[in-house]
């Protein structure tokens, strides 16, 4: 059997990658644990957040298909830092998961080009350095290329309390073979943690102590071709974890696995459990706990903020001193899991795993956490394992272009030490990375790519047009009088007429205040803010454009492939090491490796004029 290209894994970076694969024409196989695993969502139901929203947008803008799936399975949606400024705004979607993961599992079916194959993969087929295919339930399947996008099931075992069991997430099976078959292969593999609540019953929760949290009915959703609002949603609901809950987690602080030394994997920073945060933030009084439903009208809610391996009964405990859950019933137990991952300084910047022509990865095997980290990833590895098909040069992202670029360099060039999530602080560009321009920085990169359709670019141009005739809207001039009405409704005074543009410089006004002085046609809410924030930022969006070009000419200086970083006597020892372990492409990756000085950057950067 012989198919052009094989992803291993069906979970949101593999469904990416098939995807592009097969958009691309490239006959693809997915191979899957089980059909029911499909764009599962094991650790919560929901998409977007902080930096995450950001990445969904830019997988939308170059084709993909998770923003499109989210929102054919949204129950809420918000907008998260709306008072703050336009560059650390994201969206933040609850879904349908059922609904999430037929949708796309329908998406997978209908496609041409793919097939689905359940079985578990047990090795790699490689032959002189170059993959050659993948061994399925015992079974050679040969391909020319290979994406691996095994998320948190190999080797996996989940944890509560003294309870531990060889399987994946919500009791699905994992891949038992395939770790040591690709240590065999030369990939250095490493051991990380994570985990998700319990999942409790609806009908044993008290809603009416609890504050109801509701969703934006005023925004768009994630998808650049998604029309309209969401007009109906469903609630979620905050309460708190208290002193007598924190005061149970430490008496049987003894029996949790992070902390007695049955957990051996690196657990995320910045997603702890609710153990982890009683013990390193002791001062704390309580903290924020989310009831969130995981379907429509559903039986079961998800309890965000309580992540947990504690044993069951510490569980019940623990749960019931929160106001609202005293009485709660539990479907599910809090669980924590262990899998293998690889070290991403083994890839590329393309994401191609450097010990093996041919083959990539994507995703949590590659040391990330999240469904929309993985989601990217996955994207980028399909479109350059189709590349590689075609004997083109790969697509790399840079860190100014887009949020996936500073993801994938993030990993492949610093590495990471626990599971990477992405957020807005990590982009140094972060103004010109907003989420409202995505398809402007992206989609023609998509249409180039041959992901982006008629349809999607069509819908793209007209978009640009309308923001283009919004800049011109802008430069009218509005009489003292229609000034003086809007300045006087936000308790300001105004002394002379402007234009649109020059009355969106002040602070206390948006893009709904000046929406009347515009024509009908040009009445849109999020395309006028869109420009409006141009507007306002456009001294700092210049400085990041001079910066982006100051950092861009040292990413055009190429560092030879066969350079040899072990000799150079000039380099400190630790760079030598480091160099010679991420091997950068560039002197800009070179510059971002940790370890590696502004003093050894002018050794390599004298090491090119001599070998011009």
């Amino acid at each position: 059997m012989k198919y052009e290209a094989i992803v291993v894994g069906a979970g949101h970076a593999g469904v990416e990658a098939a995807l592009a694969l097969a958009r691309l024409g490239h006959k693809t196989l997915i191979v899957t644990l089980s059909e029911r695993s499909v764009s599962h969502m094991a650790c919560n139901p929901n998409v977007g957040g902080t930096g995450k929203g950001h990445l969904v947008r830019e997988v939308d803008a170059l084709g993909g298909q998770m923003g499109l799936n989210a929102d054919s399975s949204l129950l809420q949606i918000k907008m998260l830092n709306k008072n703050k400024g336009a560059a650390v705004q994201s969206l933040r979607g609850q879904t349908d998961k059922e609904v999430y993961h037929q949708n796309m599992l329908a998406t997978l079916k209908k496609q041409d080009n793919l097939t689905i194959l359940e079985g578990e993969c047990e090795d790699i087929l490689v032959q002189d350095g170059k993959i050659k295919g993948a061994v399925v339930g015992g079974k050679e399947i040969f391909s020319d290329v290979v994406v691996l996008c095994t998320g948190v099931y190999l080797s996996s075992r989940t944890i509560t309390g003294e309870e531990i069991h060889d399987a994946g997430p919500y009791g699905f099976e994992n891949s038992k073979n395939l770790s040591a078959a690709l240590v065999a292969k030369g990939l250095p593999l490493r051991r990380f943690k994570t985990g998700t609540p319990a999942r409790v019953y609806a009908d044993s929760i008290d809603y009416s102590v609890m504050e109801r949290e509701d969703g934006d009915y005023d925004i768009n959703c994630f998808s650049f071709l998604t029309e309209g609002k969401l007009l109906t949603q469903t609630p979620c609901y905050l309460t708190y974890t208290n002193t007598e809950t924190h005061r149970i987690i430490r008496e049987n602080i003894d029996r949790a696995p992070l902390y007695n030394g049955t957990i051996h994997g690196v657990g995320p920073r910045y997603c702890p459990s609710i153990e982890d945060k009683i013990m390193r933030f002791a001062d704390k009084e309580r903290h924020q706990v989310f009831i969130e439903p995981e379907v429509k009208d559903g039986e079961l809610m998800y309890v965000q903020g309580m992540s947990s391996s504690l044993p069951k009964d510490v569980q019940e405990k623990m749960y019931r001193t929160i106001k609202g859950l005293e009485n709660v019933r539990f479907a599910r137990y809090a669980y924590a899991i262990e899998y293998d991952c690889i070290d991403p300084l083994a890839l590329t910047p393309a994401l191609a795993v450097k010990a093996v022509d041919g083959l990539f990865s994507a995703g949590q095997f590659n040391g990330s956490s999240g469904y929309e980290e993985a989601a990217a990833q996955g994207l980028m590895a399909g479109i350059n394992a189709a590349r590689k098909l075609e004997n083109k040069t790969p697509v790399v992202l840079r860190r100014d272009e887009a949020y996936i670029g500073v993801l994938i360099d993030d990993l492949v060039t610093k590495g990471t030490n626990e599971p990477y999530r992405m957020m807005t602080a990590r982009a140094e560009y972060r103004l010109s990375l907003r989420q409202d321009n995505a398809d402007q920085r992206l989609t023609p990169l998509g249409r180039e790519i041959g992901l982006v359709d008629d349809y999607r670019w069509e819908k793209f141009l007209q978009r640009n047009a309308k923001k283009d005739a919004l800049r011109l809207a802008f430069k009218r001039s509005v009489p003292l009088a229609t000034v003086k009405e809007i300045f006087e409704r936000k308790g300001e005074t105004a002394t002379c007429g402007m234009t649109v543009e020059e009355m969106l410089k002040r602070a206390f006004i948006t893009a709904a205040d000046v929406l009347p002085l515009l024509p009908e046609e040009l009445r849109d809410t999020d395309l006028a803010e869109e420009v409006a924030v141009e507007v306002r930022y456009a001294g700092y969006l210049d400085k990041e454009k001079r910066h982006a070009a100051d950092a861009l000419k040292m990413e055009e200086k190429l560092l030879p492939e066969n350079i040899d970083y072990l000799s150079m006597e000039n380099l400190r020892l630790e760079a030598r090491q480091k160099l010679n372990n991420v091997r950068p492409r560039t002197l800009g990756q070179a510059q971002r490796i940790s370890g590696v000085s502004p003093a050894d950057i002018g050794v390599l950067i004298t090491y090119l004029v001599r070998n011009k």
